[in-house]
């Protein structure tokens, strides 16, 4: 360990000039983006149907391929996942990242080809390791161990060559060996898919380890570093770990979270936000003060950007880095080496920069709930409420419901304000059944909540419609086609609806 260290670290900090030439031409890396990831998925089922041996620009490439949700690649997937090989990518694809499916589907399966370990998410890393040298060049990151709280999952074998977890259990099983060196927990460990015992060894097993960095969701990590705390018999972690230096964020916003990891801490470290998806690996911060995120040009994927007034429409346009603009809320539709083709994420960004391109999440395309890496959608909550009116003999004219964060001595969990035509026989069980029902329908929200030990259970206020009435009529929105939004990721449209009350 002692000797790789140095190596490694040498080896990243000389990456920082190809890291420059892609960030000084960015529309270039783009084109030759596309240009090699055209030629590669020619010769697919995919690349056959819509003609990519004769696809010689941009504009020809929009407008032979249509843009695509998931469903639409729900057949190629599971003609993947069966074992037929050359479909939407043309070398073999063993790995599927399992996320949180959106509507029909509890979970969705997004392809991980060695191109996309390689070349997106491994080159992303290293590149978010690169630029942290160059910004603190005294740096000791490597002389310690870097602690990863991810993998919600194990991984599972769909057949004896097609397997599936979550992306960060995908991204362990296949780290390069020199990156197990430099991780803790064991991986055995790392992967434990019950979160009540994997808190726990995780804890157990790193509280005497020299930790220099950590990684992962908010939520997990700050319920580690309590339990840490908790073995140590300490007030602070720079205590535990004297040369922690950096934590690496991303999945859900830091905001909420922030004055609870710098009080926990017990001295400043830094903080550096990614954007890395099942998808990709989009971008990250290369300094920690930095206002939004580089985004990755030269990382195996290539980028339009929707306007999110163009979502739903028979043809939505979309346009190149050239013409984004600063501060406007784009839909990001991507092509990669993981077999996705001009594919909406369903997240939305806008632009910090343009010199370089930096970028932060705005949201998502539809309401959503993501405050804990839940993904709650409309659908999912649909489906939910319709679940336990029916077990309750409820009826439901409207709700909406937003996140209750993380405190110190609480754990977080939804709120939801529903207004009743008719109420449930009992509260508690239309509690629990909607609570149960979430769960069937989202494969995140099932794993925050088993053990109960990030999310608890939903609280729930029953209301009377007026009340939603009047705060439409305060936004001068009561009457025509408004709705009350169904979910939001923070708690402000739920307490200004409590103030009408």
């Amino acid at each position: 360990m002692k000797l790789l260290s140095p190596a490694i670290s040498k080896l990243a900090r000389s990456r920082i000039w190809q890291i420059k030439n892609w960030m000084d031409h960015p529309v270039s890396a783009q084109r030759t983006v596309l240009q090699d990831l055209i030629s590669s998925a020619q010769y697919t089922a995919f690349g056959k149907e819509f003609g990519f041996s004769s696809l010689f620009n941009i504009h020809d490439f929009k407008s032979r391929v249509p843009i695509h949700e998931y469903a639409d690649f729900q057949p190629y997937i599971q003609r993947m996942m069966n074992g037929e090989e050359n479909v939407l990518w043309n070398t073999p694809v063993h790995w599927f990242a399992m996320s949180s499916g959106t509507t029909s589907t509890k979970s969705k399966f997004i392809p991980v080809s060695e191109e996309c370990l390689k070349e997106n998410h491994f080159k992303a890393s290293k590149d978010v390791l690169t630029n942290y040298y160059n910004q603190f060049p005294e740096s000791e990151l490597l002389t310690g161990k870097g602690l990863v709280v991810g993998g919600s999952h194990q991984i599972n074998h769909w057949n004896d060559a097609i397997h599936y977890g979550d992306l960060s259990a995908v991204l362990m099983q296949n780290t390069p060996f020199w990156g197990q060196w430099l991780r803790t927990p064991e991986l055995s460990v790392a992967l434990l898919d019950n979160w009540t015992d994997k808190i726990e060894k995780l804890a157990q097993s790193t509280a005497h380890e020299n930790v220099t960095s950590l990684a992962g969701v908010p939520t997990w990590t700050l319920l580690l570093l309590k339990r840490i705390l908790e073995i140590r018999n300490k007030k602070y972690i720079h205590e535990v770990w004297p040369n922690l230096e950096l934590y690496i964020h991303g999945g859900v916003s830091f905001v909420p979270y922030r004055e609870q990891f710098e009080k926990i801490m017990g001295r400043p470290i830094h903080y550096v936000e990614i954007y890395n998806a099942s998808e990709g690996f989009f971008a990250g911060q290369s300094h920690p003060a930095d206002d939004g995120m580089t985004l990755y040009t030269e990382h195996g994927i290539f980028y339009e950007f929707m306007s999110t007034d163009e979502y739903g429409k028979k043809n939505p346009v979309t346009i190149g880095l050239d013409k984004v603009e600063i501060g406007k809320n784009y839909a990001p539709i991507i092509s990669t080496s993981g077999g996705l083709w001009r594919y909406l994420v369903g997240d939305t960004i806008s632009f910090t920069s343009i010199n370089p391109y930096r970028i932060k999440v705005t949201g998502r395309i539809k309401h959503y709930m993501n405050a804990f890496g839940e993904e709650v959608m409309v659908d999912n909550a649909d489906r939910a409420i319709a679940m336990a009116s029916l077990v309750t003999g409820a009826a439901v004219s409207d709700y909406t419901a937003a996140p209750v964060y993380f405190s110190e001595n609480k754990n977080g969990c939804h709120e939801w304000l529903i207004a009743f035509e008719k109420e449930p026989d009992s509260m508690e069980k239309f509690i629990q059944h909607l609570d149960q029902s979430l769960q069937s329908v989202n494969s995140d929200y099932e794993a925050k909540r088993k053990g109960g030990i990030a999310l608890s259970i939903p609280i729930v206020h029953a209301i009377q419609p007026q009340v939603f009435n009047l705060w439409l009529e305060k936004k001068g929105k009561l009457g025509g086609q408004h709705k009350i939004p169904r979910l939001s990721n923070d708690r402000t449209i739920l307490e200004e609806i409590l103030g009408c009350m």
